[in-house]
C-alpha cells in the first residue's frame, strides 16, 4: 500500500510542481483603465485634479507652462496630507521676467516644502506628465495653466493601475529631475 502511495505521489507531485514553476514565468498582467478629458470643455482639468487628489504616497509632475492655481492648490493639499510631491518644470517657460504667474505658482510650491527643479538642457521641456503612486500616469497636451483649461483645445489621458507604464514615465521623469536645478523661493 505504501509503495502504491509513493508511486501515486510521484505521478502527480512532479508535474504539479513543474506546472507551478512554469506559472511563475508567465508575466503578470494588469487591468488598466483609461480615462480621457478635454478642454475647454472642463474635463481635462478635472482629470488632472483627480490624478493629484487620489494620490496616497507619491506624485511626480513634469510640465512646460505652470500657472494653474487649481493645480497648485491640489499639489499643496497632497503635500499636507503626507504625499511625497516633486515637480520638474521647463526653465525658460517659467522663470523669465514676464512670467510672474509661473514664478508665483512655483514660489507657493517651494513655500509649502515641495521640491521643485527647472530644466534648461533642452530648447523646451515640453513634457506634461503626472505619475502618481507608481501606478497611475496622466499625459496629454494639457499644460498646467489657466489658458489650457479655459482657452485652448487640449487633451488629457490617464492610465489607471498600470505600474509598467507608470515606471516608464517615472524613469523619464527621473532623467529630467537629475538634470534640473533646485528652485528657491524668490520672495
Amino acid at each position: 500500500m505504501q509503495i502504491i502511495h509513493k508511486i501515486h505521489m510521484r505521478r502527480w507531485l512532479l508535474p504539479g510542481l513543474l506546472g507551478l514553476a512554469m506559472c511563475s514565468l508567465v508575466p503578470i498582467t494588469y487591468a488598466a483603465t483609461i480615462e480621457t478629458g478635454f478642454s475647454p470643455e472642463g474635463t481635462a482639468l478635472r482629470l488632472v485634479l483627480k490624478t493629484i487628489d487620489t494620490a496616497q504616497q507619491e506624485i511626480r509632475l513634469m510640465g512646460y507652462s505652470f500657472t494653474s492655481p487649481e493645480v497648485v492648490r491640489a499639489l499643496v493639499s497632497a503635500k499636507r496630507r503626507g504625499v511625497d510631491v516633486r515637480v520638474v518644470l521647463d526653465w525658460k517657460a517659467n522663470t523669465g521676467k514676464n512670467n510672474n504667474a509661473s514664478r508665483a505658482a512655483m514660489n507657493l510650491l517651494a513655500g509649502a516644502g515641495i521640491p521643485l527643479r527647472t530644466v534648461s538642457a533642452y530648447k523646451i521641456l515640453h513634457d506634461k506628465v503626472i505619475v502618481s503612486d507608481g501606478r497611475h500616469t496622466e499625459v496629454g497636451s494639457f499644460n498646467f495653466s489657466r489658458a489650457a483649461d479655459r482657452s485652448n483645445s487640449e487633451n488629457v489621458l490617464v492610465v489607471w493601475d498600470d505600474p509598467v507604464t507608470a515606471q516608464k514615465y517615472l524613469n523619464h521623469w527621473t532623467s529630467r529631475w537629475v538634470q534640473g536645478t533646485d528652485w528657491k523661493q524668490t520672495y
